[in-house]
């Protein structure tokens, strides 16, 4: 029932006021002038979006556990990393001439291996970001997508950006960073579609420019208006479809993906307006759910309730050991075993004449069934590639997707011996799938192996040596040993830094 209060007023020189000579409902009202009935708004229901915005300005440091700022710290490593290595790639080079062309100079934040270049902050965002995703050497979540490459380039840009006495801590980098990883995993939860290998978008293009757009209005200390506001313009530059999978164009999805939440984020703080409820489900009008037909949000909850927690927490990432879509890891570590069994058997390397049939058991994915890849990209997406390649090798490495590795004759001969079968147990998700790998020789003997969880994924996470490992193999593509042990000790200590200034020193 709608509640109504009588208010009095009457014409003052200053304008209307208000009269507080007034009793209720016809008992001896003293009319001054004119009176007027109000109904008594109730208090407004949070919205998704606004619930979002709140979550986003509330967070602190406090608020990160140990296991979140662990495992956040990890994944800021091997995302330098791989944005390290990936700044020698092609595709990197050309994203970055289109910039030096296109824009004019602002030397303001660095660029990923290239010393002494500075560009504004948002193509620095961008270009970094193409890094990371160059090689589809990033890490992987669950549901699907590649969360750290979207959003540490523009946090990064950021406080290079940012005045030399104006700095985040380090504690302020990795809470604007974890905030930018949450609001990803809110997002895809919010559809069952997002669980499984993805068909339409790309989803780091979507739920990656609005995790970016978070950790941007974070870091700069947006109100709760300010930052819904980011998400919602943020959702009107997001988007890329699955075709551009396997090509050069699809790294791009990650710089966009980073710029993008960055420019989203300043237009927020420059107070540009954008739909109070574009996370909400609201009938005849799509917001966020054009992107995912099942989409059903509901409010984030406070960080003071006992039930909130990061969802980092619980789900952990997976880190790849080589540079191809995570799918590919499966397959070819059942394909080692393989490997391992024929060379015991036979001695020596692998002839492809030994080999009369290949048969892999793999999920139902049309964007990673290629069966001659012609280009690196096309080989990152190819269970026939790397299962070919760790029959002959053993292993995928960095090296194995090089042109001379990709044309050997060998190589070609067994890709033309493979079949693929998609039992109905073997979702395409990464969550639940699994690689089968069984190879007929010409002898008649059939060999087999089995991946249902391959080293590096979140169930079976690389160690701190492994994960260090790596790092320092990428990294020293483009750094000195020095800098490399440098950036490694920054990082593992980035909680206790007053300032991020130790790790953007080793990147200029």
């Amino acid at each position: 029932m709608t509640n109504w209060l009588i208010w009095n007023s009457h014409w003052h020189s200053e304008g209307w006021v208000l009269s507080s000579n007034v009793k209720c409902f016809g008992v001896n009202l003293h009319f001054f002038s004119c009176l007027f009935l109000v109904a008594e708004r109730p208090a407004p229901e949070e919205t998704v979006t606004s619930s979002f915005g709140r979550f986003i300005q509330s967070v602190q440091p406090r608020h990160l556990s140990p296991t979140v700022l662990q495992r956040s710290k990890r994944m800021v490593l091997d995302s330098i990393g791989v944005g390290l290595l990936g700044s020698t790639t092609d595709v990197f080079e050309l994203a970055l001439q289109h910039c030096q062309h296109m824009y004019a100079p602002d030397d303001v934040s660095f660029v990923y291996g290239r010393q002494g270049m500075k560009l504004s902050p948002t193509l620095a965002a961008f270009v970094n970001g193409v890094a990371a995703h160059s090689m589809d050497f990033d890490d992987t979540w669950h549901p699907a997508t590649h969360p750290s490459g979207a959003v540490l380039p523009a946090l990064l840009a950021i406080s290079d950006m940012l005045h030399n006495n104006s700095k985040p801590s380090g504690l302020d980098f990795l809470t604007a960073f974890n905030v930018g990883i949450e609001i990803q995993g809110r997002l895809m939860r919010f559809s069952n579609e997002a669980q499984n290998i993805p068909k339409r978008f790309h989803p780091p293009s979507v739920v990656g420019t609005l995790g970016s757009a978070a950790a941007c209005a974070r870091l700069l200390s947006l109100d709760r208006s300010q930052c819904s506001n980011a998400l919602a313009i943020a959702a009107s530059l997001a988007g890329a479809p699955m075709a551009n999978a396997a090509t050069q164009s699809k790294p791009l999805h990650i710089g966009n993906a980073s710029r993008l939440g960055l420019e989203a984020a300043l237009l927020a703080s420059r107070g540009l307006e954008a739909s109070p409820l574009v996370l909400d489900a609201v009938p005849g009008v799509a917001g966020f759910s054009a992107f995912y037909e099942d989409y059903a949000p509901h409010p984030i909850s406070s960080l003071e309730e006992d039930e909130h927690s990061f969802l980092i927490e619980t789900q952990d990432i997976a880190f790849k050991r080589f540079p191809a879509h995570l799918g590919m890891h499966w397959i070819a570590d059942a394909t080692a075993v393989v490997h391992k069994t024929l060379v015991g058997l036979k001695g020596g390397s692998i002839s492809p004449n030994l080999v009369q049939d290949i048969l892999l058991r793999v999920p139902l994915s049309k964007y990673i069934n290629r069966p001659f890849p012609e280009t690196e990209h096309q080989a990152r997406h190819s269970f026939q590639f790397n299962a070919c390649t760790a029959l002959l090798d053993g292993e995928v490495t960095v090296q194995s997707f090089q042109p001379e590795a990709l044309l050997r004759p060998e190589l070609h001969a067994l890709l033309s011996r493979v079949r693929l079968e998609h039992p109905h147990d073997n979702t395409a998700n990464f969550n639940i799938m699994y690689g089968e790998v069984e190879v007929t020789l010409v002898s008649g003997d059939v060999l087999r192996g089995r991946c249902d969880t391959f080293y590096g994924h979140w169930r079976n996470p690389l160690s701190q040596e492994s994960l260090q490992k790596k790092f320092r193999s990428n990294a020293g593509a483009v750094l000195s040993n020095e800098r490399v042990e440098r950036l490694i000790e920054a990082v593992e200590g980035l909680d206790h830094l007053d300032d991020c200034k130790p790790v953007l020193a080793q990147l200029q």
